[in-house]
């Protein structure tokens, strides 16, 4: 059995994030991997047994793409390679729609929010995605009720680039009331899921979709949010991985922006209000890519003199041994600490850092 085939049939077997899966097929191989689920007694946590053997896989590979459905593995040229960030990376996307998903993510921004929006979110989310979408920005988000859906629908009223990631199969619509917006994205954009065809939205799996969201993209912008919301898990997945975090201000006396409220409180976010400041501040932390040069790996490098100016003081505030933490970048370089984590992030995608022991250091 190939590689291609096991991990394809492994991620048809095991729940995204399993703790350790990752980690396991590293080191063993996936066709190893899928071997002990396979063999085991009783199933280990986190999988679900007898979704589809590897026998199988061809054929639903061919039932897929008659379907107009693909599926991707990290050797695939069109697997973003910034999901790498990400805790427990998926071990296969499935994908609906034209778009090229590794060019999408490489100039993208997760729009996420309460489900519950107001007419003053759904009037900012309009706004600030048509000035990102207008300018070559693809918008990432859910696809649920609210804030989700004004993002996909603003970026598809402008002509922009939109992807859907959803917790369920991507021949499934859910919510069901979205299956007409969920069409217009697969026939203009990409519906995107590290869940195999038929599987269903269980509430454990919207979880594990929040930390894809935050992974393929550049920077994830919250609109509206409560203190305990799906878009805030979102937010914090960002932050973990290195990603600038935005949001939009919200009437203090608004519930629904209590959550985005308390993260410009806490200093961890950055306050925009139209599409120009968002643009300005994810440009910042792109490296400016017009400078990027593919290797023949695939990924992307960026010269020195591309870096920005912010960048630039992140990476000297760096040593060559010894890691140092965020608190100590921001306090060398004299930039914010949740500029200096986005900017590290973006360094970390171009090879000019790497995460230490103990904090991030220069490569090279």
């Amino acid at each position: 059995m190939d590689e291609r085939t096991a991990r394809i049939a492994l991620a048809c077997a095991v729940e995204p994030g399993t703790p350790g899966m990752a980690e396991r097929v590293a080191e063993l191989g996936p066709a190893a991997v899928l071997h002990e689920v396979l063999r085991a007694g009783g199933p280990p946590p986190g999988t679900v047994p007898g979704r589809i053997s590897p026998e199988d896989v061809p054929a639903m590979l061919a039932t897929m793409a008659r379907a107009g459905i693909r599926v991707l593995v990290p050797d695939d040229t069109e697997f973003p390679s910034q999901l790498s960030d990400i805790p427990e990376p998926p071990l296969a996307l499935w994908v609906r729609g034209p778009l090229d998903l590794r060019v999408a993510a490489m100039r993208s921004v997760a729009v996420v929010g309460s489900r519950a929006c107001t007419p003053y979110g759904e009037r900012a989310t309009g706004a600030i995605v048509a000035g990102l979408a207008g300018t070559g920005w693809t918008i990432v988000s859910g696809a649920a009720f609210g804030i989700d859906a004004a993002a996909h629908r603003s970026a598809l009223a402008v002509g922009g680039a939109t992807v859907a990631v959803l917790a369920c199969g991507v021949d499934l619509a859910y919510p069901r009331a979205h299956e007409a917006l969920l069409c217009r994205i697969a026939d203009e954009g990409a519906v995107v899921s590290e869940l195999p065809p038929g599987s269903a939205p269980l509430r454990h799996r919207f979880l594990a979709r929040n930390r894809l969201i935050a992974g393929l993209t550049r920077g994830t912008l919250v609109v509206e949010a409560a203190r305990r919301s799906g878009a805030l898990a979102t937010a914090n997945r960002a932050l973990e991985i290195g990603r600038i975090l935005m949001v939009v201000p919200g009437p203090v006396t608004s519930m629904a922006s209590s959550g985005t409220n308390r993260l410009l409180h806490e200093q961890v976010a950055r306050a925009v209000c139209d599409g120009e400041e968002a643009a300005a501040l994810l440009a910042a932390v792109e490296g400016s890519s017009p400078s990027a040069v593919p290797t023949a790996g695939g990924a992307s490098t960026v010269s020195a003199p591309a870096l920005s100016e912010e960048a630039r003081r992140v990476l000297d505030a760096l040593a060559r041994r010894g890691g140092r933490s965020v608190e100590e970048v921001a306090a060398r370089s004299g930039l914010p600490a949740v500029t200096c984590l986005a900017h590290l992030g973006i360094l970390e995608l171009h090879g000019h850092v790497r995460r230490a022991a103990h904090g991030w250091r220069r490569c090279g």
